[in-house]
């Protein structure tokens, strides 16, 4: 059965990132913690699998187009897979429905959150400085930096599900700054797909994916993704990602807020257990 507030959710992120192209995981993972009381874990998890079905649609797209920089995609998944490997391996000592997997989970979810607010906002003054200094990159660096990078977004995505997207695509304009944006772009979604996929299946492994949430995202993010992608030239950009950085930033602080309190509560109650 489909659940018309997921979907519905799932519709309004659609169009969020149909208009301003920044990764659903910056905006599903954060709702359906705070909004539908999902397990960080299970959160995550859902939204790895909910990432990869739909991001495999844009890399069909971009593939199409020929905006793939296969090379790209290539180092990147160098790095990234084998980091993704390792990290599943650490979260699968966990146990992910314990307080010590959602404290970690809320903690790097927090910074991953804070990152993509920053880069929504200041992303395009740093990008311009940039390129405006450097022309272009020593060939062998920028292949090892963007392994490293992989390596970062690996680490990142498997934990949160943050950083595929707008952290990303930053990365990828300041490694390749002569590259076009509709190649850094399309590059950053295909490189996505294994990467989300993979760490799906990690969570899927250990338990924490609800296949009834992610049906129900599905349903209404896609016909969302089109609906915004529609109205992309019709609103202004710079007002929209403005405002998602504002969002993206008092969720942040409320996730880091609720991370802080439930880590005190921990360390009072083993202080307590310890005490004579």
């Amino acid at each position: 059965m489909i659940d018309p507030l997921y979907s519905l959710s799932g519709f309004a992120v659609g169009a969020l990132v149909g208009m301003t192209g920044v990764g659903g995981g910056s905006l599903m993972t954060p709702l359906l913690i705070l909004l539908f009381g999902v397990h960080p874990a299970t959160a995550v998890g859902t939204d790895l699998l909910y990432a990869a079905a739909t991001k495999t649609g844009g890399s069909l797209v971009h593939g199409y187009a020929r905006s793939i920089d296969w090379r790209v995609v290539k180092r990147l998944a160098t790095g990234s897979v084998p980091a993704t490997i390792v990290t599943l391996a650490v979260l699968s000592l966990f146990n992910l429905s314990g307080d010590a997997a959602r404290n970690l989970i809320t903690l790097v979810l927090s910074v991953a959150l804070f990152a993509t607010a920053f880069v929504l906002v200041f992303g395009g003054t740093i990008v311009a400085a940039y390129r405006a200094r450097v022309a272009e990159l020593d060939p062998q660096r920028t292949a090892v930096n963007t392994v490293l990078v992989g390596m970062v977004l690996g680490v990142l995505v498997s934990i949160s599900s943050v950083g595929a997207g707008a952290i990303g695509v930053v990365a990828l304009i300041m490694l390749y700054p002569q590259l076009p944006m509709a190649r850094i772009v399309g590059s950053d979604i295909a490189h996505a797909v294994p990467l989300t996929l993979i760490a799906g299946t990690g969570h899927w492994m250990m338990g924490s994916v609800d296949w009834h949430i992610m049906g129900s995202l599905l349903a209404g993010s896609l016909p969302g993704i089109f609906v915004g992608s529609y109205f992309a030239i019709r609103v202004p950009e710079r007002a929209l990602r403005l405002v998602l950085a504002t969002t993206l930033f008092v969720v942040a602080s409320r996730i880091a807020y609720d991370h802080a309190n439930s880590a005190s509560s921990i360390f009072t109650a083993f202080s307590g257990r310890a005490a004579p």
